[in-house]
């Protein structure tokens, strides 16, 4: 079977824009179970086990070299916080019996790597707070030196030219930080097995559904209300694509959800006081994971953090289409790349640089106007006001679609971007290296530029994003996330859809 993504386009600078056909079938996604492992490794630590923790974790373990360099903070956007990036594949263990494989409810995939899930844990800079965020695997995004496709594909495409494991995760981690904006710190890859081993380890967890869920694919069958899942029900139910109603992008609520719950589990007494139980669980965590560092090291980082201070967020998508490569169909979910950094920006918060900075001068003011509104015209009439207001406006360009209104910026211009703010209320500054000067985005929110005679809202207190996300004030060195598109899935009677 091949290893290869169903299609991507080819970067125009390749010559002429071609799809590259795959032949590998789609698979059911897995979820990830490291949250719940490194959890119970920053418990344990918590306690004084470290050394009982490491000698059951060392022996499994596989480092890659997957983070390099130093951290650029003048494009860090969250300080001191941590960036996770936690990726599930769909590998099956070699030499697996059919009936190991039914086990897993799955069949033989031929040695082929897809990445299925890919979640951000971002950690604030005390430990004590944390958020998910859960990237589609049906993403269709720019992956480097690639040109246009699903961003599962992206690890595929790095372990070429021998690249191996080590290029895979580079080239994900690549494309992640170009498509978020955010600098990820860590890395940790575990398989299908892996899941399944950890969730047998920890025994039954409880789900509860606000209505029944069917799907012979999956193998699915649930009714509303509570249900004990065992093992092998937990793979159906993060698997379920089908029978939802936004299909992958209801899956990845599906994943955040058993995170949330499984990560519970870890911390209850019933878990935390059966040394038996402990031990088996650090093993099958060691046993299957990847990551760029020492596995007791990063829990010491998550020590102070506990489920229920675990949030989820999904990144911000203009819908699911199907697009068409060469004549063939592609369905696809589109992301709204524009105002990512938005959303991201609204989860960890203003920068301190922006929130310490006055605001300039329209006169000392230069600023381009892109019209992502999709109203014709729109820009053209921004850089208008912006232009009797004083402000050095260059000519009008066009963006793709965003919902969010914006006002971009590189670091070192934030007084700047202050002032094109208070022109254009509600709109939502951010720093990005995507620009190199301010830059205002219009989106589909309809907010604009306002005449000096109309009301203007303050710089310093952005209004929604439009797509949920609120930047929080800057009361601390990490702000708490704020966002009506976060959920925290973490407390004891939630159900979901």
């Amino acid at each position: 079977m091949s290893n290869e993504p169903e299609q991507t386009t080819e970067p125009a600078r390749r010559g002429a824009v071609t799809p590259r056909h795959g032949r590998q079938k789609r698979r059911a996604g897995v979820v990830f179970p490291a949250i719940a492992g490194v959890l119970t490794m920053a418990v344990l630590l918590s306690g004084g086990y470290a050394a009982y923790a490491y000698n059951q974790l060392s022996g499994g373990v596989t480092i890659v070299n997957a983070i390099t360099g130093k951290k650029d903070t003048k494009d860090d956007v969250d300080g001191k916080a941590q960036n996770i990036l936690l990726v599930g594949d769909d590998h099956r263990p070699e030499n697996a019996t059919p009936e190991q494989m039914a086990e897993l409810s799955t069949t033989s995939d031929g040695g082929a790597t897809n990445t299925d899930t890919m979640i951000v844990l971002h950690i604030n800079a005390d430990g004590t707070q944390a958020t998910m965020i859960s990237f589609p695997r049906d993403s269709y995004v720019d992956i480097p030196d690639v040109g246009k496709g699903k961003l599962n594909s992206a690890f595929y495409y790095g372990t070429l030219n021998g690249g191996g494991d080590t290029g895979g995760a580079k080239m994900l981690i690549k494309t992640i930080e170009n498509l978020s904006g955010l600098q990820i710190d860590h890395y940790v890859r575990v398989s299908l097995l892996g899941f399944y081993q950890v969730v047998k380890e920890l025994g039954p967890v409880e789900v509860c559904l606000n209505q029944a869920a069917q799907d012979k694919d999956s193998g699915v069958d649930l009714p509303a209300g509570k249900s004990t899942l065992n093992a092998k029900e937990a793979l159906s139910f993060v698997r379920q694509r089908k029978g939802l109603p936004n299909g992958d992008l209801d899956r990845n609520v599906r994943q955040q959800y058993f995170l949330s719950q499984e990560a519970r589990k870890v911390t209850s007494a019933g878990t935390l006081l059966n040394p038996v139980k402990m031990g088996n669980i650090l093993k099958a965590v060691g046993g299957s994971i990847q990551t760029d560092t020492n596995l007791i090291d990063l829990a010491s980082q998550m020590r102070n953090l506990r489920p229920a201070n675990i949030q989820s967020a999904t990144i911000p998508t203009l819908g699911t289409p199907t697009i068409y490569v060469n004549g063939s169909a592609l369905s696809i979910v589109e992301v709204d790349t524009v105002g990512l950094p938005a959303f991201v920006q609204g989860l960890v918060g203003e920068p301190e640089a922006y929130a310490k900075a006055g605001r300039a001068q329209p006169a000392n003011t230069s600023v381009t106007v892109m019209n992502g509104s999709g109203v014709e015209g729109a820009a053209t009439a921004a850089g208008q006001v912006l232009t009797s207001r004083g402000f050095q406006v260059a000519p009008a360009g066009s963006s793709a679609t965003t919902k969010v209104t914006q006002v971009q910026y590189p670091a070192g211009q934030e007084s700047q971007a202050k002032a094109i703010a208070a022109a254009v209320p509600g709109a939502v500054a951010v720093r990005t290296s995507a620009v190199t000067g301010v830059t205002l985005v219009l989106g589909t929110d309809g907010k604009t530029a306002k005449a000096a005679s109309e009301p203007s809202a303050t710089a310093s207190k952005p209004a929604s994003t439009g797509s949920g996300s609120k930047p929080s004030k800057q009361a601390s060195e990490e702000p708490a996330p704020k966002s009506t598109d976060v959920h925290n899935y973490g407390t004891e009677g939630t159900c979901i859809n």
